[in-house]
């Protein structure tokens, strides 16, 4: 090739870039523009969301995210302004290093000096004239960080980390200078920008470190200075108890104390049935002596009809049942129940998870006639089937995965890339639905000659591939089958964790992962061993949820009290004792009904309907929020307008308190029970009228304080029958009975 400028001056430096890049690009001593110059950009913060990484960039210079688009980033380097982001006449004149050394205005600050390596690293590849990789290049493949666990006794010295990455050549490289840094919880323990970790105070936490596509972290104790603490060494029940133990053991952590009776007989049966108990069933349990009474009931609660209903509500939630009137979508009420019995069967029957779950995945037909299929039209509630949008749902729900942050580059805060969430796209890409019969059917099938998913940065199609899936999915024009075959295999861990962890975290009130759908590397479980043992449970069982359940109950952990002890006060992610939780909407609602024997009716539902087994009705269509009651609006039941678990808001409120208050529910609920007008035509005595009425709304006798209180209370009002409607709507209006504790 002919270098020489040829009476042509003014692309001198143009030419003179050739030559260097013909010459010397490719000398072993020359820095690597993918694993050389882009970890320096991305450790400086370059190609950060704040910086160039942002979508349009900054101050006119766009990098990719995190480098996800190394070939675009080249060429804005190199090629977008020719001589001055890289001057390979004057390398050191480079805008590319000048900004990064503060030596010309630059909005993001000086990045690093000329002392450092990232500065000598950058002006050899320049020097060398900017060359790019040619060929194929090593990418890593994985990263370690070690150590991979720390305890601080106090105020210990800090301890440096050490990343080391590894390529799809085999080579291993350590890359600590090239990390990125961070800590979950800085005021536990903090990580600085070359990876020392230093103890601040006692508690538990997690620090990252990330490198190219990948986040890794290792979890850090520190334990208190001085401590006098030791272990109360309280019986283990089971597994939970003793990965638990082990956990408050290192974290300088005491369990509170057992639940007693009554406490446990209200707690277990909002949560296995979603109602409170009768006194009937109160006074059973209390008047057993067997040792054995809790898991005897325990059993048999788990056998109960409501177990069954409580479950298919919370699913009936999560897969967004909404039935409409007008319905072009295929969501009418008919397609809405249909798919609600077909839910509400399959956990009376305790169908397997997982066969419960590929069922829906693999569903064809009539969504009038084969209740799974509405998975592909509850989920979307939208006019037209968009694969994208459905992929993003389905991930979210049956993995925890938030793939949907890898349609525009790669996930920055895990491992999955733009390659992972377009062929994951493309599994759903040929999902279609078409009239049926009548008008409220709908055919839904798979289309196998439908086009997979195009790559957003170079239009090529990416054919169907599971999550981290090595090659695309095999299957006879409906990659369906394997998706179903390998999401719910016991060797998929992105299930059964997943599944496992929203079943823990509805019986003990938050989840090992929370939120409970963003399960990813950087945020991870408050207890590792305890998911991983929970989740191999789960499939030992074959995915029976009602072992699982089992397990969970039967636990010392689930049975303690809410009462802290002086330890784990400020305990809140370690289960030391039982979190106080208010009741779900629709469980409050019902435990209401319940206890007063009131008739709650629903629009357009039969009478006896229970709250728990209410979904949304409308006389339109199905898109947008629908709560479907104004209790359930005020109390905050999942709108089910999309499929995150932020829908449902467990926090209490001021209007929550003034609708209990001030609307007509609990009144007109006493009105309608008329438990007391039945309890003075029984003559019963004050004192008995009282007692029935703490075990209706509490599930407990009234001390003995309360019984001298409650008893001047009667007599003041001249025993009045209006005082034991006062004392009966103070309780059902009290903190102890809205929530589960």
């Amino acid at each position: 090739m002919k270098c020489a400028p040829n009476g042509k001056p003014w692309i001198l430096a143009l030419l003179l870039s050739s030559c260097l890049f013909t010459a010397v690009g490719y000398a072993a001593d020359v820095p690597s523009f993918r694993q050389d110059i882009m970890p320096i950009l991305f450790r400086a913060g370059c190609n950060a969301g704040s910086c160039h990484g942002s979508a349009r960039g900054k101050d006119g210079f766009m990098l990719s995210l995190f480098g996800y688009d190394p070939a675009g980033d080249y060429f804005r380097i190199t090629e977008e302004m020719v001589g001055r982001r890289v001057n390979v006449a004057a390398p050191d004149q480079s805008l590319l290093l000048l900004k990064a050394i503060g030596k010309v205005p630059h909005t993001g600050g000086r990045r690093f000096d000329t002392n450092s390596s990232y500065y000598r690293t950058l002006l050899a590849w320049i020097k060398a004239g900017a060359p790019n990789d040619k060929g194929d290049v090593a990418e890593p493949v994985e990263i370690k960080l070690t150590p991979e666990r720390l305890v601080f006794n106090g105020a210990d010295k800090p301890v440096q980390t050490k990343v080391t990455a590894r390529f799809s050549d085999g080579k291993t490289r350590d890359v600590t200078a090239l990390a990125l840094f961070q800590s979950n919880n800085p005021s536990i323990a903090a990580i600085d920008q070359d990876g020392k970790v230093s103890p601040l105070q006692s508690g538990d936490t997690n620090v990252f470190a990330r490198y190219s596509r990948f986040t890794i972290g290792t979890e850090v104790i520190v334990l208190p200075e001085n401590s006098t603490y030791q272990w109360s060494n309280p019986p283990a029940n089971n597994y939970i108890d003793e990965i638990v133990y082990d956990r408050l053991q290192k974290l300088q952590l005491l369990p509170s104390n057992l639940a007693s009776d009554e406490v446990f007989v209200r707690r277990l049966y909002l949560d296995l049935t979603g109602l409170p108990p009768t006194q009937e069933q109160y006074q059973k349990f209390m008047d057993d002596a067997s040792p054995e009474k809790r898991k005897v009931l325990i059993d048999e609660l788990l056998e109960s009809p409501e177990f069954a209903d409580l479950w298919a509500g919370l699913w009936a939630e999560s897969v967004r049942i909404i039935g409409g009137e007008y319905a072009p979508v295929g969501t009418s009420v008919k397609a809405a129940d249909i798919y609600y019995q077909w839910i509400r069967d399959q956990f009376g029957r305790n169908r397997p998870l997982n066969e419960f779950v590929a069922d829906q995945i693999v569903a064809t037909g009539s969504n009038v006639n084969n209740g799974p299929t509405n998975l592909y039209t509850m989920l979307p509630h939208k006019v037209k089937f968009d694969p994208k949008s459905f992929a993003a749902d389905f991930s979210q729900l049956f993995t925890g995965v938030q793939i949907q942050c890898a349609e525009c580059h790669n996930h920055p805060f895990d491992r999955w890339t733009m390659n992972d969430y377009y062929g994951f796209v493309s599994i759903f890409s040929g999902m279609k639905r078409k009239p049926g019969a009548e008008a409220r059917e709908y055919y839904i099938y798979q289309d196998p000659t439908a086009p997979p998913a195009k790559h957003l940065l170079d239009d090529r199609p990416v054919p169907p591939t599971v999550l981290g899936g090595e090659a695309p999915v095999a299957g006879d024009g409906d990659p369906r089958v394997a998706l179903a075959e390998w999401l719910t295999s016991p060797e998929n861990e992105l299930f059964s964790r997943n599944m496992a962890n929203r079943i823990w975290a509805h019986y003990m009130g938050r989840g090992l992962v929370e939120p409970l759908d963003d399960m990813r590397i950087s945020n991870p479980p408050t207890n590792g061993p305890l998911l991983d043992s929970l989740s191999k449970h789960l499939v030992d069982s074959g995915f029976d949820l009602r072992q699982l359940v089992r397990d969970i109950c039967n636990s010392r952990v689930y049975q303690l009290e809410v009462t802290p002890n002086q330890t784990n006060a400020g305990d809140t992610r370690q289960f030391s004792r039982q979190r106080l939780r208010r009741l779900r909407a629709d469980v409050l609602l019902d435990s209401i009904v319940r206890a007063t024997d009131g008739d709650r009716p629903f629009a357009a539902f039969p009478a006896g309907t229970r709250a728990i087994q209410y979904y949304p009705r409308t006389t339109g269509d199905t898109t947008g929020p629908h709560v479907g009651d104004p209790f359930f609006e005020t109390f905050g039941r999942s709108a089910r307008s999309s499929i995150c678990t932020c829908e449902a808001k467990p926090e209490p409120t001021l209007s929550q308190a003034l609708h209990l208050i001030g609307n007509e529910t609990v009144q007109a609920q006493i009105v309608k029970g008329r438990v007391i007008p039945r309890l003075l035509e029984e003559k019963k005595s004050p004192a008995e009228i009282i007692d029935v009425l703490y075990l209706r709304a509490l599930s407990r006798k009234p001390s003995p304080e309360e019984m001298q209180q409650m008893m001047e209370v009667v007599v003041s009002a001249g025993e009045s029958p209006d005082v034991y409607v006062d004392i009966f709507w103070s309780l059902l209006n009290s903190t102890e009975f809205a929530f589960n504790h």
